[in-house]
C-alpha cells in the first residue's frame, strides 16, 4: 500500500510540469519534485507540486479538502516572506482516464533542499540554533499577518539550498477572527499544547490562537537541541497523557539537562501550561519571543521581553519599573542624561514613536515588530488616545535588508500608513494615528 494519500507516477504532467520523484506526504497531501517546460516564463524550473485529492471522494471529504486547499492557497498567495514557502500556483487535473487523480487540486510550492526531520542529525549545535532562530522569525511573520499555523513540527520545517528555514505545510493554517481562529484540528499530538487535548471541535474546529504555536517551538526547540522531548513517554497517547498530567499540576515539566542554559528560560517559557500562562511569559504571539531567540542563537545572555515600551516626557526617562523586569538596551541613554532629549532618546538600533512633533512628547520604543501596540510585544497606552506624531528609525536591528520600518493605522499590520528608511526621522499627521509596526526590506 502507498505510503502517499494521492500516488502520483513518474513523468505525470500537470500544466508546463513534469513529476520527478516523490518528496513527502501528510495526512491529506502528496508532494513531488517537479521540472517545467523548457522556454522563457516567470515560473521557476524547478518547484514543488503538492496534489491534494479533492475530485473522487464523498461530498463531505470533496468539501473539507477544498476548503483546505483554498486556505493553503489563500494564506501563501497573501504572505510571501523569506520565512515561508512561496506558492507560483494552484491548478486542477482535468484526466478522467485517470479517476484517482481527476479533479485532485495541485499547489505549485517553491522547491526545498529538505525538511528539518532528515536533516537534523546532520545538523551541528550551531545550525540547529540558527534554524530555531529562523523558523521563529516564520511564526512571528505568520503571527502579524494574523494566521495560526497550528501544525509546527520537524516535518513542516523546510531547508533551502543554501541552509536557510522557511515555514511549510499551511493546511492547517487558520485566520484570526479577533483573538481565536479555528483550526481542523489535524495537529500532529506531541506538539498541541494541553488546552487543546480536551478542546471541543464546533462547526467551526477547534478554537485556536497563537500561543499554540509557541507551545509547538517550546516542543521543537527541545527536541532540534537535545535530541529530546521534553514531556516523558515511549508513544504519542503516553506523552499526551504527561502533558495532562503537567497540565493539571500533577507532575513537574523536566527539561533535558542537555539543554542549553541560554534556552532554558525560553523553552520553559513557550511550555507553559496553560495559555494564559504562555502569553504572560512567552507573549501572545511570536514576535517578542523571536528577539529572546535570536539572542540565544547569538550567544548573547537572554533578555525577557519589556513588557511596556520605554516611555519619556520632559527630557527625561520615565521608567518607573522596579520589579519589573525592564532592562535598558545597549545603547540606551541613562534617565536625566543632558543628551536626553528629543529625537536623541531614542536608542540605537530601536524604533520610536513620540507624541509630539521633532520627537517631542512622550516616546516608546521597540527593537522588533509589534502588530497591536495595546496588546503585544509593548504596551504604548498614550498612543491610543493621542496618535503620534513623529518617528525615528534609529538603525534595524534585522539581518537580511530588514533595515526599513512600515507603519499601519490599524492593529494586526493593516492599512499601510508609510514607511521611514535607516535614520530617517519625520513629523506624523495627526490621522489617521498609528497603531502597529513592522521591519521591512523595502520602503
Amino acid at each position: 500500500m502507498s505510503p502517499y494519500p494521492l500516488a502520483v507516477p513518474t513523468g505525470y504532467r500537470v500544466g508546463p510540469w513534469t513529476v520527478e520523484r516523490p518528496l513527502g506526504a501528510g495526512a491529506f497531501g502528496s508532494v513531488y519534485a517537479a521540472v517545467r517546460d523548457a522556454g522563457p516564463g516567470e515560473l521557476p524550473p524547478r518547484a514543488a507540486l503538492k496534489f491534494l485529492p479533492t475530485g473522487t471522494r464523498t461530498p463531505r471529504q470533496l468539501r473539507h479538502l477544498r476548503d483546505l486547499a483554498e486556505r493553503e492557497v489563500e494564506l501563501l498567495g497573501r504572505l510571501r516572506s523569506p520565512r515561508l514557502i512561496r506558492m507560483y500556483e494552484a491548478l486542477t487535473v482535468d484526466d478522467p482516464a485517470h479517476p484517482e487523480l481527476d479533479g485532485a487540486t495541485v499547489l505549485v510550492l517553491e522547491e526545498a533542499a529538505e525538511s528539518l526531520q532528515t536533516a537534523l542529525p546532520r545538523l551541528s549545535a550551531t545550525d540547529r540554533a540558527r534554524v530555531l532562530a529562523q523558523v521563529c522569525e516564520g511564526l512571528a511573520q505568520l503571527h502579524g499577518a494574523g494566521w495560526v499555523h497550528g501544525d509546527l513540527k520537524p516535518g513542516n520545517v523546510l531547508l533551502m539550498a543554501d541552509g536557510s528555514a522557511r515555514l511549510g505545510d499551511f493546511s492547517t493554517a487558520s485566520e484570526l477572527d479577533g483573538t481565536h481562529a479555528y483550526s481542523p484540528a489535524f495537529a500532529t499530538a506531541d506538539y498541541t499544547p494541553p488546552e487543546l487535548l480536551w478542546s471541543e471541535f464546533g462547526e467551526h474546529g477547534t478554537r485556536i490562537r497563537p500561543t499554540a504555536d509557541l507551545w509547538a517551538f517550546g516542543v521543537l526547540a527541545h527536541l532540534v537541541l537535545t535530541d529530546g522531548l521534553p514531556l516523558p513517554g515511549g508513544t504519542p497517547s503516553a506523552r499526551r497523557d504527561a502533558a495532562v498530567r503537567y497540565a493539571r499540576g500533577a507532575e513537574e515539566l523536566r527539561l533535558s539537562p542537555e539543554l542549553p542554559a541560554a534556552w532554558r528560560e525560553i523553552v520553559a517559557d513557550c511550555l507553559s501550561a496553560t495559555h494564559e500562562d504562555r502569553a504572560r511569559r512567552a507573549g501572545r504571539t511570536a514576535e517578542p519571543l523571536s528577539a529572546r531567540v535570536r539572542a540565544a542563537a547569538a550567544g548573547r545572555p537572554p533578555r525577557r521581553p519589556r513588557r511596556r515600551a520605554l516611555a519619556a516626557a520632559g527630557g527625561v526617562l520615565a521608567l518607573a519599573v522596579a520589579g519589573l523586569g525592564v532592562t535598558l538596551l545597549p545603547d540606551e541613554r541613562p534617565p536625566g542624561s543632558p543628551e536626553a532629549s528629543g529625537y536623541e532618546r531614542c536608542a540605537s538600533r530601536s524604533v520610536c514613536f513620540f507624541s509630539e512633533p521633532e520627537g517631542g512628547g512622550e516616546m516608546c520604543a521597540w527593537d522588533g515588530d509589534d502588530p497591536d501596540w495595546f496588546d503585544g510585544v509593548s504596551d504604548c497606552a498614550w498612543a491610543a488616545a493621542s496618535s503620534p506624531r513623529s518617528v525615528y528609525n534609529n538603525g534595524g536591528p534585522d539581518p537580511g535588508g530588514y533595515i526599513r520600518v512600515a507603519y499601519f493605522a490599524r492593529i494586526g499590520l493593516q492599512n499601510r500608513l508609510g514607511c521611514v528608511e535607516r535614520g530617517d526621522r519625520r513629523n506624523l499627521p495627526a490621522e489617521p494615528g498609528v497603531r502597529s509596526h513592522t521591519w521591512a526590506k523595502t520602503c
